[in-house]
């Protein structure tokens, strides 16, 4: 099962292909919707019982193992539709109250909001809106984090020595930085990370940065993962990416690897947590089975599993995060509303205006 799932998720980016974020968001049509719902698949098929369709804005990976549980525990058969976070969130806003998703389980607030500014999302029940410190759920009490994700510079341990990294990423646009760092403007965290740079910064201080940057020579890749693998081979001699992507280069390659995480100076805008989250659509006709599998996703087995499988952070109060990662309280990351990440088209406008993006 798990591989059908991988499967699926992978004909979902053959279909989508790698054009720019920002030309798919803006181009979501009719298109965009045969693609995404040609490319649902069963997490498991449990007979003529009760049912859930899940719009996924992220690997199949991350989430088919305990789908597969949740399914079978409970009798339940879970449909899921894979597709990118931005892609998913523009489909939702066509579908509008006609949409046949039960749940949006995204890879950013930002996605989140946006659906939740268009009025599409059901308030949750405090039961499971509690279980979330705060400042990793919704204030209106419309979509709860399920993992958190710290921004990190990835460097490379051979070019460069801990103590002469700078202490705020907004030091990277210094010239001496010039053809030695990458980033993946195309990718969904990334394009999260430069809105709250706009909310925090300013839009001003946002366009200077990333004018800057472009200035000097900043390599493009695609993702987050080729990121990593150019800052460990040397290629590049730091990249913006989020910390857990380099913990599972270290989990198969070994202590060996060439690249290690940075994490910027308390506050600064270099080290927002953001979070995957999940919420119920308000057109569900299955609010009461979708919050069970959201209680699910918010209990211990599933919060170790995000712990221990994919290195990224618990959020609910008694999991612990992985031991090679610092506590987010101690990172004491950037103080942003995530609710106030869901303008996206205006980062993405911005990306496009300074050359980032075509």
């Amino acid at each position: 099962m798990r591989d059908l799932i991988v499967a699926c998720a992978a004909a979902v980016r053959r279909h989508l292909g790698p054009g720019p974020a920002g030309r798919r968001l803006a181009g979501a049509g009719t298109l965009l919707a045969a693609a995404v719902l040609a490319a649902g698949a069963p997490a498991c098929a449990c007979g003529d019982g009760d049912s859930l369709t899940v719009y996924y804005g992220r690997s199949a990976e991350l989430i088919g193992p305990l789908l597969e549980r949740f399914a079978e525990e409970q009798g339940v058969d879970v449909q899921v539709r894979y597709a990118g976070t931005s892609e998913l969130a523009a489909l939702l806003l066509e579908e509008g109250d006609r949409s046949p998703a039960d749940l949006y389980i995204a890879q950013d607030a930002g996605a989140l909001g946006a659906v939740e500014a268009a009025g599409l999302l059901a308030p949750l029940d405090d039961e499971l809106l509690t279980r979330v410190d705060p400042a990793f759920r919704s204030r209106s009490g419309r979509w709860v984090g399920l993992s958190g994700r710290a921004r990190v510079v990835a460097y490379n341990t051979e070019a460069i020595a801990p103590g002469d990294l700078p202490e705020s990423i907004l030091d990277f646009a210094d010239p001496s930085w010039a053809g030695r760092v990458g980033w993946a403007p195309q990718n969904g965290s990334f394009q999260a990370w430069v809105t709250a740079l706009r909310v925090t910064q300013g839009e001003e201080a946002a366009r200077a940065w990333l004018e800057a940057m472009r200035a000097n020579g900043v390599a493009a890749y695609p993702n987050n993962t080729s990121i990593v693998q150019a800052v460990a081979s040397g290629e590049i001699e730091a990249g913006f990416v989020n910390h857990y992507y380099l913990h599972r280069f270290l989990a198969e390659e070994g202590e060996s690897f060439g690249a290690r995480n940075h994490y910027t100076a308390p506050g600064d805008v270099g080290t927002l947590v953001n979070v995957a989250g999940v919420a119920i659509l308000e057109s569900s006709a299955e609010r009461g089975l979708a919050s069970r599998l959201i209680a699910f996703l918010l209990g211990e087995e599933a919060q170790r599993h995000y712990a221990e499988e994919t290195f990224e952070y618990p959020l609910v109060e008694g999991v612990p995060a992985s031991a090679d990662l610092p506590s987010i309280a101690d990172l004491r990351p950037l103080e942003v509303d995530l609710s106030r990440l869901e303008d996206l088209e205006a980062t993405l406008r911005l990306l496009r205006e300074v050359g980032a993006l075509q």
